[in-house]
């Protein structure tokens, strides 16, 4: 290898600096010239090889302290046309560039893989980051930034209990993950937040936005009988996805992602659920607030400094050593590349994504210590309080809400 380049695809996380830092400094250790491209794939796509800089050591020795991107970042989808694909490899080629870091999430995953497959000459490795922690790794191995982002998202959340006890409020927090809840699991468990839920809970199936606002009810009314009127309440941003079908009219992103936070899914669900209250004489205040751009440009913590700068050194490594078409991994602490071609569905060509394991005790353990209706409340010696809790007879108590709890 004789020259790499690096580029940064998706959203930002913690950790991308540390990532390009260490691979920057491994190759010029050996010889090798680095440039880093500008904005993902979107000027290459274009054919454009002037939005590129030349990165030695000097640029990038202390930049893995720092959050961002010091080589910016975009959602261009260069797998949307064969001619997009074509006009990144002549672009390389151009520039000399037998190599590739990309750094990036599952769409970044498909993109590298449809890369590789055309430009079979070109030696690619994928660093997998993203704060929604769902690229189809083993279930202990996270992405780079997750750490970070749980970890501050903590200390937001936990702030906003406090608020909620000072004012007898409750806050609605949609917690940013595009399609599964590990992050708004993640900050709901460290923080104790009243109930978190995700759209795993659910399955396959679809919700409709009553059934979810009366999920949410249910806890407010719980948490009523027990003599608190305030709580919190994570809702994983994909829950909005499980909605899909009941609310149209959602842009879509270049990878065909729905843009889900144009939903407003804590806004919605508030309007829901205070209209029921208040058409029973029950006044709940309640706030909403969206929590996911604050975390993704955050200096990594120190979990995320030294594994963002391990898995950049070894993609340097794993390509210096004459390996291409895989994700870099670490598992156990050994490097363990996994080829594109394990990482894709092939009905879909699309990456494959890592869910929340309901079914695990870890899951299991969290969903014990949120205050939620749960099977055990619709039983003879319970179901009184909760219904004159929640203004209603017994039986349309358990019509209404009996539905909304899994057994």
């Amino acid at each position: 290898m004789k020259t790499l380049a690096i580029l940064v695809d998706g959203g930002p996380a913690p950790g991308i600096n540390a990532v390009i830092a260490a691979a920057t400094i491994e190759a010029r250790n050996h010889g090798v010239r680095v440039i880093g491209c500008y904005d993902g794939f979107r000027w290459l796509m274009d054919g454009d090889p002037h939005h590129v800089t030349e990165l030695e050591i000097a640029d990038v020795t202390r930049v893995h302290f720092d959050g961002g991107s010091i080589l910016r970042t975009s959602r261009a989808n260069p797998a949307t046309s064969r001619d997009g694909l074509a006009r990144v490899a002549e672009v390389l080629r151009r520039l000399g560039v037998d190599g590739l870091i990309a750094i990036g999430g599952n769409d970044t995953t498909a993109s590298a893989a449809r890369l590789a497959a055309a430009a079979p000459g070109l030696a690619i490795a994928h660093v997998p980051k993203t704060i929604d922690n769902d690229v189809p790794l083993p279930s202990d191995v996270p992405t780079a930034g997750f750490t970070t982002a749980g970890n501050i998202g903590k200390d937001i959340v936990r702030n906003l209990i406090s608020d909620a006890a000072t004012t007898d409020r409750w806050f609605f927090v949609t917690v940013m993950g595009r399609q599964t809840g590990h992050l708004a699991l993640a900050i709901g468990s460290a923080a104790a937040a009243t109930l978190t839920v995700i759209g795993e809970e659910f399955g396959d199936r679809h919700i409709s936005v009553d059934a979810l606002a009366d999920l949410l009810e249910g806890a407010i009314i719980k948490r009523h009988a027990q003599g608190r009127e305030h709580g919190v309440a994570i809702l994983a941003e994909a829950l909005a996805a499980k909605l899909d079908g009941a609310v149209p009219g959602l842009e879509r992103d270049p990878h065909g992602n729905l843009r889900l936070a144009d939903l407003e899914l804590g806004r919605l669900l508030k309007d829901h659920v205070t209209r029921s209250l208040q058409a029973r004489g029950m006044r709940v205040l309640i706030s909403v607030k969206d929590l996911g751009y604050e975390l993704r440009c955050a200096p990594p913590g120190g979990h995320d400094l030294q594994y963002s700068r391990s898995l950049g050194y070894w993609a340097a490594r794993y390509l210096l050593e004459g390996g291409s078409g895989a994700l870099i991994s670490l598992q156990s602490g050994r490097l363990t590349p996994i080829p594109f071609a394990s990482l894709l569905d092939e009905r879909t060509g699309r990456a494959r994504v890592r869910y929340v394991d309901v079914a695990s005790e870890m899951y299991q353990t969290m969903l014990a210590y949120m205050i939620r209706l749960k099977p055990a409340d619709f039983e003879a010696e319970n179901v009184g309080v909760l219904a004159e809790s929640a203004r209603l007879s017994e039986a349309d108590f358990v019509a209404r809400f009996r539905p909304v709890v899994a057994s």
